[in-house]
This record gives structure tokens, sequence and C-alpha cells, in this order.
């Protein structure tokens, strides 16, 4: 799925909610954010961009509460209640199971459009064709996709012998891990999995990658990208997610 063909079908659940309230001139819509990244990263204003399309703008009908936990997870239950207090109208989240259960446990009347990696097989849905209760949103299936990654590095770096694993700590699953490791083996290739929690971890990770004798790296976590981006490259509009140590 193409990026804006993402953002589409994201605004498209957050203005379903929406569409189904009573119509009502002068109504202001509130939404709630619960999400890794800043208000003004990229695919933010990407999104906020196509609600305006549709109709929803920030400052006029839609009001916006906004809460970036970034790598501060022990903050996202309670700004999920500072949400829920606020009286929003809908709820959109982003990150690892936990993140989207915080938003659950906040409510169980508030919509929330959540996205993350498989929304059925880590049980926040029954299905996502008929989801039940209050959630709903986009399976990204990253294990998929990291996979296929990894397949890419590989075949691009003939003789390739060692590779590391960089992955925030916050929302790497151990079936991700397990998988690639698996996968990585079958190559004959020796894979080293550093695992990030906070950003000054970062360049530690780095450094263990490289004493492993690791050649390449293969980036996992929006928020590992954001932090490693700023912290050793300046701030950048995104990130390659593999590449040379």
């Amino acid at each position: 799925m193409k990026r804006r063909e993402f953002i589409a079908l994201m605004c498209a659940g957050v203005a379903w909610p929406f569409a189904a309230m009573a119509q009502q001139a002068g109504r202001t819509y509130r939404l709630g954010c619960l999400l890794p990244l800043t208000h003004d990263a990229p695919i933010n204003i990407a999104f906020f961009d196509e609600l305006r399309r549709r109709g929803f703008i920030e400052g006029q009908n839609l009001a916006v509460d906004y809460r970036t936990y970034g790598l501060h997870v022990d903050l996202i239950s309670e700004y999920a209640a500072e949400l829920v207090k606020a009286r929003v109208d809908v709820i959109v989240t982003a990150g690892d199971v936990t993140t989207i259960r915080a938003a659950q446990q906040a409510t169980k009347t508030i919509p929330i459009l959540a996205m993350t990696d498989d929304m059925v097989r880590l049980g926040l849905v029954a299905s996502m064709a008929r989801p039940d209760g209050n959630t709903t949103g986009v399976s990204i299936l990253a294990l998929e996709l990291d996979g296929k990654r990894q397949e890419i590095l590989i075949e691009a770096v003939p003789g390739l012998r060692r590779m590391a694993f960089l992955a925030d700590a916050n929302f790497t699953t151990v079936a991700t891990l397990d998988a690639l490791q698996e996968a990585a083996r079958a190559h004959n290739i020796e894979l080293s999995i550093h695992r990030i929690a906070k950003g000054e971890e970062i360049t530690a990770a780095i450094d263990a990658a490289k004493a492993s004798g690791a050649e390449r790296a293969q980036l996992f976590g929006v928020t590992t990208l954001l932090h490693l981006s700023s912290a050793h490259y300046g701030p950048r509009r995104g990130a390659a997610p593999a590449g040379d140590l």
C-alpha cells in the first residue's frame, strides 16, 4: 500500500464516526491523538492535510488534543486518560499492543482508530471485518515487511555474513526477532540483535553492533529511526531502514 493510500484509509476511519454524529451548524469535532511522533512529523502533516481535504480543518471545525509519547511509554496510560477526560470524539493511536490496550482500557465508548502490526493476531479486535467493541484500524503487518527488507538487504550485499538488527524495544515483538533470526540462519548469516529502549542508548547499540563485526544494519521502530536520525545526522525527513555501519 502506498503512503498516500494508507493516509487516506486512516482519514476515512476518522471521518466515519464524525459523519455518524448529528450534523450541527458550527459544530467543532474533537480529535484525540496518542502517537509516537510529534504533530509536525511529515506523516502527521500529510494526515492532517488529508483530513483538511475531507472538510475537517484544524482551528475551524476541528479541535485536536495531541499527546506525543515518543520513547516515554510509561506516560501512555496517563495520556490516554487525559484524552478521555477531554471528551474527544475519536482517538487516533499507533504503536504496539501496550499502546492500543491503554486506549482501550481508558474508554469503552469513544471510537478508537489504531495502527499497529496485526490487530487480529494481537487480540485487539475480533476481526477486521467485524472488529466489535469501539476499536478498529489498520494492520501494517510489520513482521512481513521486515522480513522482506531483510531479504532485499541480503540480496543487495553478496557475501554478507554478519548483520545487525537495531530494534526499538518498546515496539518490537519476540515473534519478529525470532523470525528474523531464523531467516538469517537460513542464509548462513550471523544476526546480532540490539534492543533500544531509550534515545540515549542508540550510540551504545551502534557501537555494540560494530563490535559484533556486523557489516550492515537493519532498523525497526519509528521512534528508533526518529532519534537515530536526530542524534547522529541532524534533523531529517526520514531514514533508510537498512544500511552501512
